[in-house]
C-alpha cells in the first residue's frame, strides 16, 4: 500500500503490514512454529471438489477462530471488526491492508458445515499439542490478569488429561451469540 509523506509533495512510502505487527507479538511465534496446512486433510470430507463456486479458505477461517478463542472474542460479529481494524489478525491470517476480511456469516456457516464441534476439537487438540512441542506453551508460569504465580506442580508426578470442555464451550458461546442476534433482530432461529 502506498501512503504519501505530508513533508514532501508527491513522494509515496511504501507500507508492508509486517512491519506494522509488533516483533514480540504472540501470533509471531504461532506463525514461526506451526503448520496449519493439517486442516486441510481434517476438512476434506466436507467440501466438493467440483461442484458449487470456490469457498473461503478452512485455514484461514479456523485462524480467526483461533484468533477468537485465543484473545477472548466471544462474538463473530465482533470477531470479524476485530480483524478488520487490528493489522496483526490480518497479518496472521494472510491478509493485505485492503483485502476483505471474511464475513460473520460466513464462519457461522463454516462451523454449521463442520457440525458438532469435533473438528474444531482434532484441530485445537493438534495446535495445542504443535505449541508444547515447541515449547509455545508450558505449565511453569501461570498469568492471570497480569499477575505471575509459580505453579504448585512437581515435573515428575504429572498426569496428562484431555481437555474438551474449553472448546466447545467457546463455540456454545458463539452460537449463543448467533442466537441472541437472530433474536434482537427479529430473525426466525
Amino acid at each position: 500500500m502506498l501512503r504519501s509523506n505530508p513533508n514532501v509533495q508527491n513522494q509515496y512510502e511504501l507500507v508492508c503490514i509486517e512491519d506494522l505487527v509488533l516483533p514480540n507479538h504472540p501470533l509471531r511465534k504461532i506463525q514461526k512454529h506451526i503448520d496449519f496446512s493439517f486442516i486441510l486433510d481434517l476438512v476434506h470430507p466436507y467440501y466438493c471438489e467440483d461442484n458449487g463456486r470456490p469457498s473461503a479458505d478452512p485455514i484461514m477461517l479456523f485462524k480467526m477462530l483461533f484468533i477468537g478463542y485465543l484473545f477472548g472474542i466471544r462474538s463473530e460479529r465482533q470477531l470479524e471488526l476485530e480483524v478488520h481494524s487490528n493489522n496483526a489478525y490480518r497479518w496472521f491470517l494472510g491478509l493485505g491492508l485492503t483485502d476483505s476480511v471474511p464475513d460473520h456469516s460466513t464462519l457461522s456457516y463454516f462451523r454449521q458445515r463442520l457440525g458438532d464441534g469435533d473438528v474444531f476439537q482434532e484441530v485445537f487438540d493438534q495446535v495445542v499439542l504443535l505449541a508444547i512441542k515447541h515449547r509455545l506453551v508450558a505449565g511453569r508460569v501461570l498469568i492471570t490478569d497480569s499477575t505471575h504465580l509459580k505453579a504448585n506442580a512437581n515435573k515428575q508426578k504429572f498426569v496428562k488429561e484431555e481437555v474438551t470442555k474449553s472448546t466447545k464451550t467457546y463455540i456454545n458461546e458463539l452460537d449463543e451469540a448467533v442466537r441472541a442476534d437472530r433474536e434482537a433482530n427479529g430473525k426466525k432461529p
